[in-house]
């Protein structure tokens, strides 16, 4: 490491840690009103006015989507990209933890902003709505918000520290069945029952699990059940989501799946739908040089990784459309532990640790190691000649 490369990732730490209080602030902020998909108004503003803060050229609403932006520094030949999330579960919360990630990618912007031009960098921070069944950086990345970009970072929460992202590829399906109603007593002969077409079809799925590869994960949820329970249903409405270990398998066991959902409209006499709710997600390609570097910077401020074969390390299949960004470019989707044992992602009490003064330590940390990989790649120039090579804006 030259003195230069010393002098720049001393800055980039101190950049960090002079912004901490704003940085743990906004995650706090965002956790205590959580927005859902699409529906991210007020996170949104508020991470992409504390990129403004820190001299970014913000750009909202990008790709046509509201809740969506850009924020820029630096003129560099070598463009890297930090994705925000911050989207929140239904009925949940921020069980997924999101409000880390948001403040986690200002808070490695912070540590950029002002190295950014020295380093040869051009830094975009990308708000990226919609990760939970959305697929906004699929939309995103479709609409030309990464062109030009050389590679892309991010950080997730989970029970503990994982390097590696091996998330499963997965479809989002909306189910609906439409049958005929009538009175389930006086007239039941005259109706066609939409719930049972569900039942029929949930036993399918059922039995069809037990020739699924090992790899292959269904499961979902009516959301529309009947109206009364004194009509049989005429209408009835689902989520399901089939996951596989690559898009290739996903495309070969969808079709079973539908097939399930067709054998209950053809049992019951209904009427079937079936909508994509987004693009499928695809699985991850890790970029081994980039994830090296990571994993470097957050042993050194304290992380202690888990291997994935751990059971508690299992966060890391979860599906994200950040997977579909690096089958473009070289990509990183490593995980931060926040000590929420026993408690796990998606569960309200996750939730409740996502902004506990281990999971703002995780805040910190995840933004000084992915600054300090974006200040490693610009510094080295075999990564640099890699990077631009691979991907010509």
């Amino acid at each position: 490491m030259t003195s230069t490369d010393t002098a720049a990732h001393s800055a980039v730490r101190d950049a960090v840690a002079a912004s901490a209080d704003d940085l743990l602030a906004l995650s706090h902020r965002i956790h205590a009103h959580p927005e859902t998909a699409w529906e991210e108004e007020r996170a949104a503003d508020w991470t992409a006015s504390a990129l403004a803060d820190l001299g970014y050229r913000v750009t909202p609403g990008i790709c046509d989507l509201p809740t969506a932006f850009s924020a820029t520094i630096g003129s560099g030949p070598l463009h890297l990209a930090l994705c925000a999330e911050y989207d929140a579960l239904p009925g949940l919360g921020h069980a997924c933890g999101h409000n880390i990630i948001a403040a986690s990618a200002v808070g490695a912007a912070a540590g950029l902003a002002r190295v950014a031009d020295d380093l040869g960098l051009t830094v975009t921070v990308l708000g990226t709505p919609a990760e939970e069944g959305g697929g906004g950086k699929i939309l995103m990345l479709e609409r030309g918000a990464f062109d030009g970009m050389h590679a892309a970072m991010m950080v997730h929460p989970g029970p503990v520290d994982v390097a590696e992202a091996e998330p499963y590829a997965v479809a989002h399906l909306r189910i609906d069945y439409e049958g005929k109603a009538a009175h389930a007593a006086a007239y039941p002969e005259r109706g066609r029952n939409a719930a049972d077409a569900f039942t029929v079809a949930q036993v399918a799925i059922g039995l069809l699990r037990q020739q699924l590869p090992h790899s292959v994960r269904v499961h979902g949820m009516v959301t529309r059940g009947g109206e009364a329970p004194n009509a049989i249903p005429e209408r009835t409405s689902g989520r399901w989501y089939v996951r596989a270990g690559s898009l290739e398998e996903l495309a070969a066991v969808r079709p079973r799946v539908e097939r399930c959902f067709e054998a209950g409209a053809l049992a019951a006499g209904c009427e079937l739908s079936v909508a994509h709710e987004s693009p499928p997600y695809a699985e991850f390609r890790t970029d081994t040089d980039m994830l090296g570097l990571y994993r470097a910077h957050a042993e050194a401020v304290g992380r202690t990784f888990t291997p994935p074969s751990a059971p508690e390390a299992r966060m890391n299949r979860a599906s994200t459309d950040m997977g579909n960004v690096s089958r473009v470019l070289p990509a990183i989707h490593p995980y931060l532990g926040i000590g929420s044992l026993p408690a796990v992602n998606h569960q309200k009490e996750f939730a409740a640790h996502c902004v506990t003064p281990e999971a703002d330590r995780a805040v910190l940390d995840g933004a000084t190691a992915l600054a300090l990989t974006a200040a490693s790649l610009a510094a080295d120039p075999r990564q640099r000649a890699r990077l631009t090579a691979a991907r010509t804006p």
